[in-house]
């Protein structure tokens, strides 16, 4: 099954993915971590990416999609995937399609949160750099402040959630990405889904979006 989700930053995407992946048995292909790990590794492509980021801007469609590329055609993903982070422009879409040829995403799930929430989410989410577990402090807090529960590192909060930079990245996503929740409307793909509940509450409704596929 191949998957799409939709949200603004903090909308749950993360979390519910990496769910989503697991329960059908394909990967989960999130581009931000993509290009998070080749910022940190001072790639070419990092080096292009690291001033969109900071920034709280799209990076460009070409380098995103010549990723996808690359990911996709590694053999895990040849009966699925979930896409997390991508695409976030019509341009994007369409580049998608071209690279999928006679497949086609199956359901775009489009996770729909206040601004507000998502500020306050970010605000409150601690990442681990060991093995990648999301946590926040109000919702999910870690058993022991600032340490991970699965392996012990130190909990980090990353630059871009940062409550100005947030307001920066929703104001990008509703004038770049929003346009997407049309498009795939139009091709009779997308599901909208409440995610200002809890993280079970969502997860229950990404399920009905799939007609009770994962679980």
């Amino acid at each position: 099954m191949r998957v799409v989700l939709l949200g603004p930053p903090g909308s749950g995407k993360g979390t519910h993915g990496k769910r989503l992946a697991a329960s059908l048995g394909v990967p989960l292909i999130a581009t931000g971590d993509i290009l998070r790990e080749a910022i940190a590794e001072g790639t070419r492509l990092g080096q292009a990416a690291q001033e969109d980021v900071k920034a709280g801007r799209l990076v460009a469609d070409a380098t995103v999609l010549g990723i996808i590329e690359t990911r996709l055609a590694q053999k895990d993903a040849a009966n699925g995937f979930v896409l997390d982070g991508f695409p976030r422009t019509t341009a994007q879409a369409d580049g998608l399609a071209a690279l999928l040829g006679n497949q086609r995403v199956d359901r775009v799930v489009n996770l729909v949160v206040p601004a507000e929430t998502v500020v306050r989410r970010l605000n409150d989410r601690w990442l681990c750099p060991g093995c990648g577990a999301i946590y926040n402090t109000a919702t999910l807090p870690p058993k022991a402040e600032g340490v991970c529960d699965v392996c012990g590192s130190r909990l980090v909060q990353r630059a871009d959630d940062r409550p100005e930079t947030v307001r920066a990245r929703l104001e990008v996503y509703e004038r770049e990405t929003a346009p997407l929740v049309v498009y795939y409307e139009r091709l009779g793909a997308l599901r909208n889904v409440d995610a200002s509940g809890s993280p079970d509450q969502v997860y229950e409704g990404v399920q009905r979006a799939l007609g009770k596929v994962a679980a």
